[in-house]
Order: C-alpha cells, then sequence, then structure tokens
C-alpha cells in the first residue's frame, strides 16, 4: 500500500521507521489488532498477520488494507506454523495478541484459555529464539497478571498473582517472557493495558459498546456488577500506538525484558464510565444492576509513570475526546443494520 497520511486516524507520520520492515501480528483480525495492523499498514511495513478467523466482515480494515496484509489462517497453538512463518517471512518484529481475552469464557473452558494464552505465547517466544532475525518481541498482558493486591495503582515492580483462569493464564505468559528474556535473551516487553474502548470492538459483552449500542437503541442497558468496581479505560488507537514506540525503543533504550503499563491514569467505576456514554449520546441513563459479578477483581488500576519517564508515551485522547469518537463510529455502524440483535 502506498504511503500517506492516515487522515482517518488524524494522528499524521512517524519518520519512515517502519517502512518495509517485516511484522508479525498474532490476533490481527482482533479488537486492538486490527488498529495496530491498521497503523503499521499506513506507515509503509510489510504485516503478516495470523488469526484463527481471517477477512472477517466484522472489521476496522478496509479491503485495500486487508489485501496489503499476508493473511495466514491458524492458531498461536501451532508452534510449526509460527517457527515456519517467522522464518520464511524473516519477520523482524512480533507482536503478540492472540489470546482467549473474555474473563467469562476463560471462566467457562480453563483449559482452553491455558492453551491458547500460555501454550500460544511459549510457541511465540520459541519461534522467536528459533530465528535470529527477530529484533524485538512484544506480549501483550493485562492488568489483570497482577491479581489482587491492597495498595494501587499497580506498578511495573508488582507481583503477579492472578488467581482465575483469565488472570493466572495472563500472570503465567508474563513469567515464560521474562523466562525467553533472562536464560536466552529474546528480545521481549510486556504491555499491561487496563479496559481498552473504541471504534471497532464488535464484542458487546464489555461494558462500552454495550451500553453505547443501548443508548443509540433506546434499551436498557443490564450492568453484571453493582457497579462500583473500578477500571482504567483507555483509547485503542492510543495503545496501538504506545506498542508501536515501544517497540521502537527496544533497538534504542534498551528497555527489552522489561514491562511497561499503559493507562490515562483516571479510573472510574463502572456506574461513572456507564453515564460518562450516556452524555457523549446525549440519552438519559436507563440502566440496571444485576450484582451477579463473579470471580472479577472489584478494583483495578495501573500507574504509567515508567511509561511516561522511560518512553516519552502519553495518551493522545482524552475520555471525553474518545468516547465521543467512538459513539460516532458505532452510531454509523448501527444505522447501516448491523449489530443491532442481542446475541
Amino acid at each position: 500500500m502506498e504511503k500517506r497520511q492516515c487522515a482517518v486516524e488524524g494522528m499524521g507520520m512517524m519518520d519512515g521507521f517502519w517502512t518495509n520492515k517485516r511484522i508479525l501480528v498474532t490476533g490481527y483480525e482482533g479488537f486492538l489488532g486490527s488498529w495496530l495492523t491498521k497503523f503499521l499498514i499506513h506507515e509503509g511495513a510489510q504485516v503478516t498477520g495470523i488469526d484463527v478467523r481471517t477477512r472477517r466482515r466484522e472489521t476496522v480494515l478496509t479491503a485495500e488494507e486487508l489485501a496489503s496484509v499476508d493473511i495466514v489462517k491458524g492458531t498461536v497453538e501451532d508452534y510449526g506454523l509460527l517457527e515456519r512463518v517467522c522464518k520464511r517471512r524473516r519477520i523482524g518484529f512480533v507482536f503478540h495478541l492472540a489470546a482467549r481475552s473474555l474473563v467469562g469464557e476463560c471462566y467457562e473452558d480453563p483449559l482452553d484459555a491455558f492453551s491458547v494464552n500460555i501454550r500460544g505465547t511459549w510457541n511465540v517466544l520459541e519461534a522467536c529464539r528459533m530465528n535470529r532475525a527477530v529484533k524485538g518481541v512484544i506480549i501483550a498482558s493485562s492488568d489483570k497478571a497482577y491479581g489482587s493486591h491492597e495498595r494501587l495503582p499497580y506498578r511495573e515492580d508488582f507481583a503477579l498473582r492472578g488467581d482465575h483462569p483469565y488472570d493466572a493464564s495472563k500472570s503465567c505468559a508474563d513469567i515464560l517472557s521474562n523466562t525467553y528474556f533472562n536464560t536466552y535473551q529474546v528480545p521481549v516487553c510486556i504491555t499491561r493495558c487496563g479496559n481498552l474502548y473504541g471504534p471497532g470492538d464488535f464484542n458487546f459483552s464489555r461494558i462500552v459498546p454495550d451500553a453505547i449500542r443501548c443508548a443509540l437503541t433506546g434499551r436498557r442497558l443490564f450492568i453484571r456488577s453493582d457497579g462500583r468496581f473500578i477500571r482504567d479505560y483507555v483509547y485503542v488507537k492510543d495503545i496501538a500506538l504506545a506498542y508501536m514506540l515501544l517497540a521502537r525503543k527496544m533497538l534504542t533504550t534498551g528497555v527489552s525484558g522489561q514491562a511497561f503499563n499503559f493507562s490515562d491514569e483516571k479510573p472510574l467505576s463502572v456506574i461513572a464510565i456507564v453515564n460518562a456514554v450516556y452524555r457523549c449520546t446525549g440519552r438519559k441513563p436507563d440502566y440496571a444492576l444485576l450484582n451477579k459479578a463473579q470471580y472479577e477483581i472489584k478494583r483495578q488500576y495501573l500507574c504509567s509513570r515508567k511509561a511516561r519517564r522511560v518512553l516519552g508515551w502519553r495518551p493522545r485522547y482524552s475520555l471525553e475526546t474518545g468516547l465521543r469518537e467512538t459513539v460516532r463510529w458505532y452510531a454509523s455502524m448501527l444505522q447501516g443494520g448491523r449489530h443491532d440483535k442481542r446475541r
């Protein structure tokens, strides 16, 4: 794809660093993966994408963008596939985003969660160990890798002690990443974020897209918890750009082997984020609290001081700006008749 100003993102161009770089993105058609892939393509990178589902209708990637991706249908549980892709494509950077990411699904099927999130991570790391062309590996983790701590916000030096299937799978994947760096010098960094929101999240079990859809369609929103759970909410574009910045810094600042938290450091209760969504839609809040959330940590939020100090990273989007852009996107999508039915 011809390198050009990416007006849709409003982000501007960088400096040509990514031009012709050979990149592997696992989970490239997922929520964050699709935005990362979009940005990399517009920066001139040669992107190979691995996903269990490919050429989805539900994606922010355009047909032109998808046509420029070297698409590989498969799972990160297949080590041989990962090794072949890294070797034959001469991959230079790997962004590992493929995962089982829904807490409820991981609770219902822990074996699948552990296989994808833990085995998948060690397969990626081993494939990178066996391919010396790889200069940087970014492992997408989560704030849930920290588990429960009385003292908040989470800092990168906090213990990893996930208690439930999703949380534990991320704690294990992070430990594996540290192992591959400390034992084999695989150039790897770990990213930990709170709740992402933004255009392109087609999973309406998450609070922000569900609240937006309910507000725009006049339905009552049902909140699983008591509404008082505290979380970070960070715009998906800010995190996609954070990943790209971190990968670049790995070549120049000696940050390999480290973890970085990314957050706007303005934690909110579920009720507060829901009210913010309704304000952006201009609708009166209409929700019910079910108080049925299980196996979820009640208070989680991150300190991003290290990312600001070491990487020079700061979120570009305020909550209001990000939500307004997100609401406009969902309004356009729903107007087209897509995803207007409950699953």
